[in-house]
C-alpha cells in the first residue's frame, strides 16, 4: 500500500496483519502497549501525540500505511473529525479520522469504534489502516458501506431506536447512555432510514460512561458550541 502500487482499497483480510484479529484489534494491542510504556516512564496517560508517531510507523511496517489519498476515490466533505471520500465505485464511504475525540490518548477511539459495531452492525466500520489528511494529521482510515436509498431519521425515529437498544436519554436529549456507553451526535444527519424501516447510525460519538465523554464532546464538537 506504500506509493502509488495499489489502486484499490484492501478488501477484509488481504492486510498482513489482518488475518487473525484485523487491523482495529492489532493497532489497538499497539497503541495500548504504548500508552502502558508512557505511563511506566512518565507517570501519565497523556501520550497522544506519541501514540501517532509510533503507530505510522508499525502501520508502514504491517503495510497498512496509505501514502496516496487519490486512492480512496472522489472527495466528498468534511466534518468535525472526518476527511471523507466516495469509492471509485461508489459502493463504499472511506472516512480519513483524525481522533479529535481522543483528547488525551487513544484509548477512546478504538474504543468507540469497536462499541459501534456492536450496536450498529447494520453500517459497521471496517479500519483498513491509516494515513495522512489534507492537513498533515495522522488518521485512521475507516470504511462503511455506502447506503442508498435511505432518508435522514427523525428524532422520534432515533429516539424509538434507542430505547429498543437499551438506551435512555439524558440532558434533555443531549446524548443516549445504557450505563455502559453514551452515544452523542445521533441526530438526523447522521443516522438514516430505509423503505423497511431500517435504520443506519452513519457517524455517531461513543464514550465509555463515567469517563468524562460529555465534557470532552461539548469541549471539541462544533454542533456543541453553536
Amino acid at each position: 500500500m506504500n506509493g502509488d502500487h495499489t489502486e484499490r482499497l484492501p478488501q477484509e483480510g488481504k492486510c498482513r496483519n489482518e488475518n487473525e484479529s484485523g487491523i482495529l484489534e492489532e493497532a489497538s494491542a499497539f497503541a495500548q502497549r504504548v500508552l502502558e510504556e508512557i505511563e511506566a516512564l512518565a507517570g501519565t496517560t497523556a501520550c497522544k501525540s506519541v501514540q501517532l508517531v509510533r503507530l505510522k510507523k508499525w502501520a508502514q511496517e504491517q503495510g497498512c500505511w496509505f501514502e496516496n489519498c487519490n486512492q480512496f476515490g472522489d472527495f466528498f466533505d468534511r466534518g468535525s473529525e472526518n476527511e471523507v471520500y466516495l469509492s471509485p465505485d461508489g459502493t463504499e464511504i472511506i472516512k480519513l479520522n483524525d481522533f479529535r475525540y481522543s483528547d488525551d490518548n487513544l484509548t477512546p477511539f478504538f474504543e468507540r469504534i469497536k462499541a459501534h459495531n456492536k450496536y450498529f452492525d447494520a453500517c459497521p466500520y471496517r479500519m483498513v489502516g491509516f494515513a495522512e489528511n489534507r492537513d498533515g494529521n495522522v488518521c485512521a482510515v475507516l470504511v462503511q458501506p455506502f447506503i442508498v436509498e435511505a432518508r435522514l431519521a427523525t428524532e422520534q425515529e432515533i429516539h424509538d431506536e434507542f430505547i429498543r437498544l437499551g438506551f435512555h436519554a439524558e440532558d434533555d436529549g443531549g446524548y443516549y447512555t445504557n450505563g455502559q456507553h453514551d452515544i452523542f451526535d445521533a441526530v438526523d444527519g447522521n443516522v438514516l432510514i430505509d423503505a423497511e424501516g431500517h435504520l443506519y447510525f452513519i457517524d455517531t460519538i461513543i464514550f465509555r460512561s463515567g469517563t468524562g465523554g460529555q465534557e470532552t464532546y461539548q469541549s471539541l464538537s462544533p454542533r456543541a458550541s453553536k
